[in-house]
């Protein structure tokens, strides 16, 4: 299959509030009142946890279908810490972003732990984002 691609625009509504389109969809980033914004919505490094969460949804049930597994509910948690000083212009040796992130799945199923532990190495090696997140991927900003 040939590459496919995806796009979004977004604009600002206020210095903390984003409005993004995505297809036909809008969602609004935000930050929390105590990061100084609006609380209107999520905020980034949380639409990337519910970017990562969506796509092991999806992963998780191509391949429950794939090798058979009955998957009859899917509950994923999942948390990422980081240090937010450089985000604030602070001095600090520590990188902006997640530091790491925990992702804990349980799948309401009648498989066995072996079936599952080779279900869950497969949707990890095939999930994009969690690709994106684990392997460099060249980000190209530039003014227009």
């Amino acid at each position: 299959m040939a590459d496919i691609s995806f796009s979004v625009k977004a604009y600002r509504e206020n210095p903390t509030k984003t409005v993004v389109k995505a297809r036909t969809f809008q969602m609004i980033i935000d930050e929390p009142a105590d990061l100084g914004g609006t609380n209107d919505g999520a905020n980034p490094v949380e639409y990337l946890l519910a970017a990562l969460s969506g796509c092991l949804n999806v992963m998780c049930h191509v391949v429950a279908r794939e090798l058979n597994i009955n998957l009859r509910g899917l509950e994923i948690e999942l948390a990422g810490r980081l240090n937010p000083d450089k985000l604030f212009g602070k001095e600090t040796s520590d990188r902006a972003g997640y530091k790491e992130i925990d992702v804990v799945i349980n799948p309401d199923t009648d498989a066995d732990r072996a079936t599952l532990e080779k279900w869950l190495e497969v949707v990890e090696s095939r999930c994009p984002v969690s690709d994106n997140l684990n392997n460099p991927t060249p980000v190209h900003i530039k003014l227009k």
